[in-house]
């Protein structure tokens, strides 16, 4: 299962500038936030349109889909007037180039023996009219052989109709033989030459497309959709479908490729701070104190070194914190400490994303001492991620047979209950989390939102208002609030929150400030004033902050995007890939990047077409 973990850094967040707390992607976040919130907006059979400020259209799936990535699609829905006029158009265009030979053909033609003998020489000597009029007698013939599925046959007719006249109809109607014989290169070749004759021939762009994904050169065969998407009006729906099944063909061929070659190292210091702080803070153990008097060179000193570290919550003291975790289990001589050394050091594995080396230090810890019952909360978040429900719902199990009392427990299967959209179910755990601790300010958002998702607003707005008067220094609080505002479109409340957030994260954490209040302020800007520059200033001060932090990187992406400079935005978007950290995150962030990159394809190969796309998102820009 892609995702980000399951008990998750904190609470789930409404905007796609957060992270999700084991709920949609981060792809689906920023889906909903471009669709939603950042352009002209259609929904036509479930499918969202989104026509961005410089024209350009994406194809982005409901929450059901996004997983599959954007795609590009009609800018706009025709009248009835004008389907029943595409519908004739597309059926008279059928007919003229049908390669079944529907209508009888004449009786001077029925023979072989009555086809005209050609050679590029002998047509070399005959006039306009009557190699047009050759051509002709051959392609029906050709038709017919078609019909038939004499393929052998019609190859060789459709190549005499070509020697009489270069036309694409002909050239398509020959790589239509190839295709049935699945001669792919000799399809690609033919629809080439017709291409050539004709850049916006639909039907032979289309089975061009088709033979080029036959042989796995996909990026090709998205080109020659998109094109055809584009020339057919979007129209034809199955040309959409192969858009969209392409993009996640490509973007799953090359992220697989990434994911292989990927470096394991830790998330931006934002993400690793978030999942830290969703478990209830905890005195180091007895022993392991700040001020114990440790030496480097033992396992224990190692322990209490990794426990400092983390506490800076920085990107170098995270990365000396996870160093440190190693170093203690290599040294060994743990005693006590052992198990909870193996829980550190599993925790750490798990961040750079090595799921099973995670697995195996979670095991190994809850072993040595089943009545930690933090390993078997964090071994059921990566049972979750990979899919594996009954194993995370087993994990909590034996967590509460061992203590029924730990708040972490509920608060956790909330989570999974959440990820799953069991809203009523993660709401009882939430409030089971709060009746054991109630201090915990996180089981109280995570509250908030749930009842926020089950539609009841008046219970949800009380809950945060509460945590305000609550938890008043605590800037998390301001920033899902402001969140819950933004959604309502109470614009400037919400940045009011946001700006009292970014000011307590400066006042409590300078080093390590979460910037996530600083990107939702950004979107409430652009959403509330299209203020795209000072939305830019506020994504860039974010990646300044934290350079890793993918959430600003997609959004950033998304700003460019929408005002049409898709070429900053590719990067953007493959920076974005380059910072996930599971498969389903960096196929998804790759799908949007092969989108951008085929329309500055379709810009550089076709630039009739790009002007035309433009053109459509220009005038429909007004509509509401």
């Amino acid at each position: 299962m892609s995702g980000r973990p399951i008990p998750e850094p904190s609470p789930v967040q409404l905007q796609a500038s957060s992270i999700p707390t084991g709920s949609p992607s981060l792809w689906d976040r920023i889906s909903t936030w471009a669709s939603e919130h950042k352009a002209v907006v259609y929904t036509i059979g479930g499918a969202v349109l989104v026509v961005t400020v410089g024209g350009v259209v994406y194809y982005l799936s409901d929450t059901n889909k996004a997983a599959q990535g954007p795609s590009v699609i009609s800018p706009k829905k025709k009248s009835k007037k004008d389907r029943k006029k595409a519908k004739k158009d597309v059926e008279e265009a059928s007919k003229a180039e049908s390669t079944t030979a529907k209508k009888p053909i004449p009786a001077s033609m029925e023979t072989e023996d009555e086809l005209p003998e050609v050679t590029e020489e002998s047509v070399a000597a005959l006039d306009e009219q009557i190699r047009k009029d050759y051509a002709a007698k051959l392609k029906a013939a050709g038709n017919k052989a078609y019909g038939s599925k004499d393929y052998n046959k019609a190859i060789e007719l459709y190549g005499k109709a070509i020697i009489c006249r270069q036309d694409p109809v002909f050239y398509s109607n020959r790589a239509a033989c190839w295709n049935a014989m699945s001669n792919w290169e000799k399809v690609i070749e033919d629809t080439t030459a017709a291409i050539n004759l004709d850049p916006e021939y639909v039907k032979a762009l289309n089975r061009r497309a088709n033979a080029y994904e036959e042989v796995k050169r996909y990026s090709e065969a998205l080109l020659d959709y998109t094109a055809s998407c584009i020339i057919d009006g979007f129209r034809n729906e199955q040309s959409a479908q192969s858009v969209e099944r392409l993009l996640k063909k490509v973007a799953e061929s090359k992220g697989k490729a990434i994911l292989e070659g990927k470096e394991k190292k830790l998330p931006s210091p934002t993400f690793v701070s978030n999942y830290l702080q969703s478990f209830r803070p905890k005195p180091p153990p007895q022993g392991l104190e700040e001020d114990a008097e440790l030496e480097d060179n033992t396992g224990k000193g190692q322990l209490k070194k990794g426990l400092v570290a983390m506490g800076r919550k920085t990107a170098d003291g995270y990365a000396e914190a996870a160093d440190s975790f190693d170093k203690a289990l290599e040294l060994g001589d743990l005693g006590e400490h052992e198990a909870f050394a193996y829980n550190m050091r599993g925790t750490f594995r798990y961040l750079k994303g090595n799921n099973e080396d995670a697995l195996t230090d979670l095991t190994k810890s809850i072993e040595i001492q089943p009545s930690l019952t933090q390993s078997y909360i964090k071994r059921a978040s990566m049972h979750l991620e990979l899919g594996n429900r009954d194993a995370a719902a087993n994990d909590f199990e034996q967590a509460m047979a061992q203590n029924p009392d730990d708040p972490d427990i509920y608060y956790h299967r909330a989570q999974l209950h959440f990820i799953l959209s069991e809203f009523a179910e993660a709401a009882k755990d939430y409030q089971k989390s709060i009746d054991i601790d109630k201090d915990f300010i996180f089981s109280h958002i995570q509250l908030g939102v749930t009842q926020y998702k089950m539609g009841s607003i008046a219970s949800s707005m009380a809950t945060f208002r509460r945590c305000m008067k609550n938890f008043d220094k605590v800037p998390d609080v301001y920033n899902y609030y402001g969140e819950l505002l933004l959604d309502q479109q109470k614009y400037q409340e919400a940045i009011e929150k946001f700006d009292t957030a970014v000011e307590m994260e400066k006042q409590t954490k300078p080093l390590g400030m979460n910037v996530l209040p600083l990107i939702n302020k950004a979107l409430a800007l652009f959403q509330w004033k299209q203020d795209f520059s000072e939305a830019e200033k506020l994504c860039q001060k974010s990646l300044i902050i934290d350079p890793e932090c993918d959430i600003a990187v997609a959004t950033m992406a998304q700003l460019l995007l929408q005002q049409g400079k898709v070429t900053d935005a590719l990067k953007y978007f493959e920076r974005a890939a380059e910072l996930s950290r599971t498969e389903g995150e960096i196929v998804n962030a790759l799908s949007y990047a092969e989108a951008t990159r085929t329309q500055l394809e379709v810009q550089e190969k076709y630039p009739q077409l790009a002007s035309r796309l433009q053109g459509m998102g220009a005038g429909i820009s007004g509509m509401r």
